[in-house]
């Protein structure tokens, strides 16, 4: 006999519907898998036969093969475990197979019949909807998750026995209910706050304003001085996340299974700090079947590179492609996968090898040469996309054992978010190609438009960089951060106040550093 079980998986962040078709007919016993399997998927048989025969059903003795539609698509992941078990009974006449159309099946299936959760739900369950499915089965831990899609009906089971006794429809189950808005509400807690930093009253002004503008930055002081605390606080000054934006992360999130159980919405925006030894693939994405990386789980959110000398060349020059086009793009011979990855680029390093160059408490024992070595790791490109440079002084004593809490993330987050608004109203008409949400996206055409400057403005321009060696590409940075501080005094030109105050925030392109 033949039938056909609806199913789903994922392409790059995308799912997809596969069709599960199993044949049963005489000959000698076997299990064949078909429609480009990966090795998972090959080793599903082991786990269907036993979960069948533990779960009280007979496993025909036959010559059974399984087809993966569509076949040219590569197939990966456990995931197919349950809609190929529910094929097999289906064949043999154990489950009707009525009942099954336009029902879509996801689940791992463990040698006892019970149920595992699935990686990329939430995209799964986008396309059975897209797909007209009048509900979906998936494991009880991955309901929740799922039925963030709405007027999709989901069913969450336990077990082989729960599914087949569901298809047959000897057992009812209701539907599960998620209320995405309270969900929402819940997770949207910031568990740090920038009040807990103490000092640093120059370098929280200046991620004030890169959040402002959506300015990448780079923070440069010795071990210890507070940059990775003064980098982790900052997704709280950021705007907050739109519902939109929360399911797009969570759909990445979800895909690489990095969503927890009791969390299945990403309501904050995510911040990840990758090591230094992270590999290419592992920073943008790849591998055999490619999934994002670092990058894109930073998506609407922050990335953040300590100890950035110390990262490898290709990782960082790989970086580039989604600093600019807010998502990396990934070519295999079968097929081309894209990744969103718009983030925020937040990196920290020491001003030299030892860390202590220029600390007047410490002494460097770095030679010139070395100094200068070390610095030349990051390349100009790089440094061509971050347009704040910070300052990060070790603290003195006087201000780690101040007892006063600084101001809040709260009451900076709401200038950053006021400034923000003024942005997307003056870009909301530009014309442009690609939408402009930020001044750190103005190219040169919308920075000689919106970034005019006064003959007194420009005289300061001229004498940073002819007095201090600021270098030609610090001109535009200079200008978009300016544009920025105007936006968070509310003022509409630009004053010669921004541009001084911008020219401090240039520390790499001064020739004595």
């Amino acid at each position: 006999m033949l039938s056909r079980v609806l199913s789903a998986s994922t392409f790059g962040v995308d799912g997809y519907i596969v069709t599960v078709e199993t044949d049963i007919t005489h000959g000698l016993s076997a299990f064949n898998i078909v429609g480009l399997p990966d090795a998972a998927v090959k080793e599903s048989q082991h786990r269907v036969q036993a979960a069948v025969k533990n779960s009280g059903f007979n496993f025909p003795n036959r010559r059974i093969t399984v087809n993966l539609a569509p076949a040219d698509v590569k197939k990966e992941g456990p995931g197919f475990d349950l809609p190929m078990a529910v094929g097999i009974l289906a064949a043999a006449g154990t489950i009707q197979p009525g009942p099954l159309r336009d029902l879509g099946f996801l689940g791992e299936l463990s040698l006892d019949g019970s149920l595992r959760p699935v990686k990329g739900a939430v995209s799964m369950a986008v396309a059975a909807k897209q797909a007209g499915l009048r509900g979906l089965v998936v494991p009880t831990q991955n309901a929740t998750e799922a039925a963030m899609v709405e007027d999709l009906p989901v069913y969450a089971v336990s077990s082989l026995i729960e599914a087949a006794n569901f298809a047959n429809g000897v057992a009812a189950i209701e539907p599960t209910h998620t209320d995405v808005a309270a969900l929402f509400a819940q997770a949207a807690i910031q568990p740090v706050d920038l009040s807990e930093v103490h000092g640093h009253e120059h370098a929280k002004r200046a991620l004030e304003i890169a959040a402002a503008g959506g300015h990448n930055a780079l923070m440069i002081g010795p071990p210890g001085s507070g940059k990775t605390m003064l980098a982790r606080r900052l997704p709280t000054i950021l705007p907050p996340m739109t519902l939109n934006e929360a399911l797009e992360a969570t759909r990445i999130h979800s895909v690489v299974g990095t969503l927890s159980p009791n969390r299945p919405l990403v309501a904050v925006r995510p911040f990840r700090s990758p090591h230094h030894n992270v590999s290419e693939s592992g920073a943008i994405g790849g591998g055999t079947v490619p999934r994002p990386g670092e990058a894109s789980l930073a998506h609407n959110g922050v990335l953040f590179l300590d100890e950035l000398p110390e990262f490898r060349r290709d990782v960082l020059e790989a970086l580039r492609q989604p600093l600019e086009d807010g998502e990396v793009t990934i070519g295999r011979a079968r097929s081309t996968f894209t990744f969103p990855a718009r983030f925020m680029l937040i990196c920290a390093m020491n001003p030299c090898p030892c860390g202590f160059s220029g600390d007047p408490r410490h002494s460097c024992s770095c030679s010139p040469p070395k100094v200068r070595h070390y610095r030349s790791k990051i390349s100009g490109p790089l440094l061509d996309r971050i347009d704040i440079h910070i300052e990060v002084p070790a603290l003195k004593y006087d201000d780690i054992s101040n007892r006063r809490s600084g101001e809040g993330s709260s009451a900076v987050a709401a200038r950053v978010a006021k400034a923000r608004r003024t942005q997307l109203a003056r870009f909301a008409s530009t014309g442009t190609r690609h939408p402009v949400y930020s001044n750190a996206q103005m190219g040169p055409q919308l920075i000689r438009r919106f970034c005019p400057v006064s003959a007194q403005s420009d005289e300061i321009l001229r004498a940073a960089i002819d007095r201090l060696g600021l270098s030609a590409r610090a001109y535009h940075r200079v200008l978009k951060v300016a544009r920025t501080i105007a936006d968070l005094e509310g003022k509409e030109s630009i004053q010669p106040s921004h541009i001084t105050e911008a020219v401090q925030y240039r520390t790499l392109d001064r020739t004595a550093w």
